[in-house]
């Protein structure tokens, strides 16, 4: 009897070379952006929405606003001198590394700048949102942290944390919920973790009247909207019936792996969109390759990013280098 396979055996992937094989040219990278933004609508132009519009090599004329666009326009690949072949492959490995893929790794492998590379990321993660809201439930809510370990930082740093108690103290706090059912995950980068800010996420992703775990935490009683079970995890109590955030601690789990593995450090600046590339590429894990790579690139409409927006302060601690 022949064993099953590693992993999602169920979906269909594509590997490498077949990407290459698939892609061997810069036209066949836009015949296949074109099928992804209009293969089901017909094309018009992005900028006023006139059908008649006419094509020469790679780009477009506009017979209403009389302007040419391209498949980038209105895109997060607007303006990108970067070959719609390297773009393509970027998804590719976007959708298909679990634990995300650097900005290094992307300078290697495509041959382009680091620079290039981190702008390219962070115009993918962009367009990489999770859930926005509306789960059914059951639902399970946990948050959780990221920052750096306290014996790694500066004499400094640790004298500034020194007598603020709990070890989350100066890192940047992520609420998630995940849906039972349709196994999406919804997350976001929180300015407090007190009763009105975790309940408030809570009840912009779930449903009311749905079933609701969390954990012992003070922040989450008091919903009376939600049929409300927590497990105590101050006195090892995990798992009680179908109480447990499981789910959750395993989307944690993966996101702290790529912030220790692939990307070393994390800034509270940029982290919000870290946290909305795992959150999407979970919520399309269970679909084929081609499907993946399809939503991410249906996603990246809308989605302008400006490299002066990217760098520009917004009040959040900057200073790391993914």
């Amino acid at each position: 009897m022949a064993k099953s396979a590693p992993g999602k055996a169920h979906r269909e992937g594509i590997t490498l070379l077949q990407i290459v094989e698939m892609f061997p040219t810069e036209e066949s990278a836009h015949d296949w952006f074109v099928e992804q933004r209009w293969g089901c609508t017909g094309r018009f132009c992005p900028r006023c929405g006139n059908t008649e519009t006419s094509e020469k090599g790679m780009v477009f004329w506009c017979g209403g606003c009389r302007r040419r666009f391209s498949v980038r326009t209105g895109t997060a690949m607007e303006r990108s001198k970067i070959p719609l072949r390297k773009w393509v492959i970027a998804i590719y490995l976007s959708v298909t590394s679990l634990k995300g893929v650097s900005s290094m790794k992307l300078h290697r492998d495509l041959g382009i700048t680091q620079k290039s590379a981190w702008f390219m990321a962070h115009r993918i993660r962009e367009a990489m949102m999770g859930e926005s809201g509306g789960f059914f439930g059951p639902a399970e809510a946990d948050e959780s942290y990221f920052g750096g370990k306290r014996r790694n930082m500066s004499n400094s740093k640790r004298k500034e944390l020194a007598g603020t108690g709990r070890g989350t103290a100066g890192k940047a706090a992520v609420a998630g919920v995940k849906d039972r059912n349709s196994n999406k995950v919804a997350a976001r980068v929180m300015e407090a973790t007190d009763a009105g800010a975790l309940q408030g996420f809570v009840r912009d992703n779930v449903r009311p009247g749905a079933t609701l775990y969390t954990d012992e935490a003070k922040a989450y009683k008091g919903m009376p909207e939600f049929t409300h079970e927590a497990v105590n995890h101050s006195v090892a109590e995990y798992v009680r019936g179908q109480a447990h955030t499981n789910g959750m601690e395993s989307f944690w789990a993966m996101l702290k792996r790529g912030y220790a593995g692939t990307f070393h450090k994390l800034s509270h600046k940029h982290l919000q969109r870290y946290v909305n590339e795992f959150a999407g590429r979970h919520n399309i894990r269970e679909s084929d390759t081609a499907d993946m790579m399809a939503a991410l690139a249906a996603g990246m409409v809308g989605k302008r990013l400006l490299y002066t927006d990217l760098i520009a302060d917004n009040g959040l601690a900057s200073g790391a280098r993914c």
